[in-house]
């Protein structure tokens, strides 16, 4: 019984997985422009099989697809492969890495994706492309339910036309993909929330708590303190829900507590921990703090060295300004992590480095790099390099594999080093070193005075 029961939930989830897929228009050089042009707004995804950002993509892709399909007006999501059928397309848009995406309306290119690439900040982020950037709240009711959503939320209250509405409708039109707007001129509206010519943030009831304030009113002029700095500094409050779709937000110094952070099945715990971190943010206002759901990041986790978060109580990790990385080898209380957050921001904390082995002999002409001699063969070494940071799931990065090898052999005997190292395997100072796609070339001055420069291949 319990053998087939398993098989009828394996099968149902193979089925919503198929059903999600089916959701994503395949599209070719054939049938491109005309699918295209039928639909209002819509997202295509340019990308190759064998790309590893790709594979991880398409999944969380699908999801959005079958969510956004349903919406009114409904936003498509397609998909390109550049390898095959879709060759022509892919050269007509100037698709030169895996995966991009662009925005489409009415078959024609409207801009680049710059969004998450994760379901929910996928749909988030697309819906924010059609209708109005800010919803007119015309009723008491409408304010009222608007303050109901599970999310933060920025009001605009407008007795009378001035210079901060303007500014707040050209904020809104920037910021539509990350914040949810409205505005009201109604007077029984303005008379209900106590504000007249205001732009208020307002927190979700879930987020409130007593070491800040539920809400926030924007009191700066546009010259000196943009309504776009307000929402910035204030959206996340003092320790943040971070996500996913959100990681850009939260900047180094960072602390994050990782936990079973879930406000649907369980609102109650999971604010019992952030309050305690809280307690701490009121205190440090030099770093920034978060939480994130331990599940969710497990593979952030074990950047950190930690392959499970074991038990109720957080783990706690963070970054220094220079993007060093910390653990909390105490368990988890307001004492032991106001005493990390303070050690990490006097430089007292081994930095917890990940590396593969140091290699026995690095007398090839290719040298290669690792988390733990990094600083050794590059950044101390006295010596110019030129640094190739690879992934070997990479497809460009295993053609250039034999142009690099012969590039090491012909310069052997001059004074530069030709290196690489495994990007997914080893740590490196990415203050320095920018890595966002693979392969990525640095050339790094003997002058450790000069900073490192990143090499485009043209």
């Amino acid at each position: 019984m319990l053998g087939s029961l398993k098989i009828v939930l394996l099968l149902g989830v193979i089925y919503l997985c198929r059903a999600a897929e089916e959701d994503v228009l395949d599209l070719t050089d054939s049938d491109f422009s005309s699918v295209l042009s039928q639909h209002d707004t819509a997202l295509v995804m340019f990308y190759a099989p064998w790309c590893g950002h790709c594979k991880r993509l398409k999944p969380e892709y699908a999801v959005a697809a079958g969510v956004l399909k349903n919406d009114d007006p409904p936003v498509a999501l397609a998909k390109v492969d550049c390898t095959e059928g879709g060759k022509s397309t892919c050269e007509q848009f100037s698709v030169s890495g895996y995966p991009t995406l662009k925005i489409f309306r009415k078959g024609e290119v409207s801009q680049e994706y710059n969004g998450p690439r994760e379901s929910n900040g996928i749909v988030k982020y697309m819906r924010a492309q059609v209708g109005p950037s800010s919803k007119e709240l015309k009723t008491v009711a409408d304010y009222e339910a608007f303050l109901k959503k599970d999310e933060v939320v920025v009001i605009g209250f407008f007795e009378k036309e001035t210079d901060l509405k303007g500014d707040f409708v050209k904020t809104a039109d920037k910021m539509r993909e990350e914040v949810t707007f409205a505005h009201t001129s109604a007077k029984e509206v303005l008379e209900k929330a106590g504000y007249k010519n205001d732009v208020v943030l307002f927190r979700p009831k879930r987020l409130q708590n007593k070491f800040e304030d539920s809400s926030v009113v924007y009191k700066g002029e546009p010259e000196t303190y943009s309504l776009k700095a307000f929402i910035k500094e204030n959206f996340h409050g003092l320790v943040g829900i971070r996500q996913k779709d959100n990681i850009r937000d939260f900047t180094d110094p960072l602390v994050v507590a990782y936990y079973d952070v879930d406000y649907v099945k369980n609102p109650k715990g999971t604010n019992y921990w952030r309050n305690r971190v809280l307690k701490v943010a009121k205190e440090q206002s030099e770093v920034t703090f978060a939480v994130s759901d331990k599940d969710d990041f497990t593979h952030e986790l074990n950047e950190y060295g930690i392959d499970y978060a074991k038990g109720d109580k957080p783990v706690v990790a963070g970054r220094d300004a220079d993007g060093n990385k910390f653990v909390m080898s105490t368990e988890f209380s307001i004492e032991n992590l106001l005493a990390f957050t303070k050690d990490l921001l006097d430089g007292k904390l081994e930095p917890f480095v990940k590396s593969e082995a140091v290699p026995e002999s690095n007398d090839g002409p290719v040298k290669v790099a690792v988390g733990k001699n990094f600083k050794e063969l590059v950044t101390d070494s006295g010596r110019d390099a030129l640094i190739e940071f690879y992934a070997p799931w990479c497809g460009h990065c295993q053609k250039l594999a034999p142009v690099w090898d012969e590039l090491g052999e012909k310069l052997k005997d001059e004074a530069v080093d030709i290196v690489k190292i495994d990007a997914t395997a080893n740590d490196w100072p990415k203050s320095q070193f920018d890595v966002s796609g693979f392969p990525t070339i640095y050339w790094k001055p003997a002058d450790n005075s000069k900073k490192p420069v990143r090499y485009n291949v043209s």
